[in-house]
């Protein structure tokens, strides 16, 4: 039995991680597990300029698809017409390629052109073609706070905008990971004694500005980090940059190009404006010390 799942999967949350759990227990021993996904993100075809940053890029998200129990990852484009579908034109040409015998969805599951179709439209569908549809449950997470939330990109998405990094691990079942390579960077860090990997990760989802504790893996080895997202108050107006220190981590400080995925765990402090670089450092040893212990 063929069954398959169908979203962007962005995140590969603990909502997307209970679909296909449900897809590989409809296909049932012997059976297969398929997530249906699209590559770009329809977002960023429908409007370029106004669409999110990504949590995940292709590549991981097709990987935390399979760690999560699917046997294959479909990749789509949606820049081939796919959008301009209707619901029952979207079915007919996935099941051209995909000859699926389910598909399991969650309540708030929408396809077809003008997102026009539901789990109603689905199921309809399925009585006509002759496949069956599982409507999944959606997941409800307890954070932080005690408030209930349910495990959506959106609110991944939200927890990082305002810093809340451990809430969207809550919602993620891992910490939110930034993979990238190493830059130049203006080199103030290894001038106060704290050396910084400047990460470049275009697209990719970063939290709020502040300060957190971490962790980063660099040639195989996760080491504590204390991290940095802002602008570098204390020295002017900068671009805002990731920062990355990684404790323990021997390299040369001019190498770059080197590939680190960076591990957001805990909000330490905002980003302030010191009054000297002196201040700053006293704070970083601080900062250091905390993503240490933490780890």
């Amino acid at each position: 039995m063929l069954v398959a799942t169908i979203g962007n999967f962005d995140g590969v949350h603990l909502g997307h991680q209970a679909l296909v759990a449900a897809a590989r227990a409809a296909a049932g021993a012997g059976g297969r597990t398929v997530a249906v996904t699209f590559e770009p993100l329809p977002a960023s075809v429908l409007r370029a300029e106004g669409a999110p940053a990504r949590l995940t890029p292709g590549a991981r998200r097709a990987d935390l698809l399979r760690e999560a129990g699917c046997d294959e990852v479909l990749e789509l484009d949606p820049r081939g017409g796919l959008l301009s579908d209707t619901p029952e034109e979207f079915v007919a040409r996935l099941r051209g390629a995909l000859p699926f015998d389910a598909i399991a969805e969650g309540g708030d599951f929408r396809f077809g052109r003008g997102r026009a179709g539901d789990v109603g439209t689905l199921r309809a569908i399925g009585d006509r073609l002759g496949f069956g549809t599982v409507e999944v449950a959606e997941q409800e997470v307890a954070i932080a706070d005690g408030s209930i939330v349910a495990a959506r990109s959106s609110a991944v998405r939200w927890m990082l905008a305002v810093g809340r990094v451990a809430d969207a691990a809550l919602l993620l079942g891992r910490p939110h990971e930034v993979a990238g390579t190493v830059e130049p960077g203006d080199r103030r860090g290894r001038g106060l004694g704290f050396p910084t990997a400047n990460v470049h990760a275009p697209g990719i989802a970063l939290p709020a500005d502040g300060v957190y504790a971490g962790d980063a893996l660099v040639d195989g080895a996760l080491r504590p980090a204390a991290i940095s997202i802002g602008t570098k108050p204390t020295f002017g107006r900068a671009a805002r940059t990731l920062e990355v220190h990684v404790v323990g981590l021997e390299r040369a400080l001019d190498d770059y190009g080197w590939a680190i995925t960076v591990r957001f765990r805990r909000w330490l402090r905002e980003q302030w404006r010191f009054p000297g670089p002196d201040a700053l450092a006293a704070q970083l040893r601080h900062d250091v010390a905390q993503a240490a212990a933490l780890a």
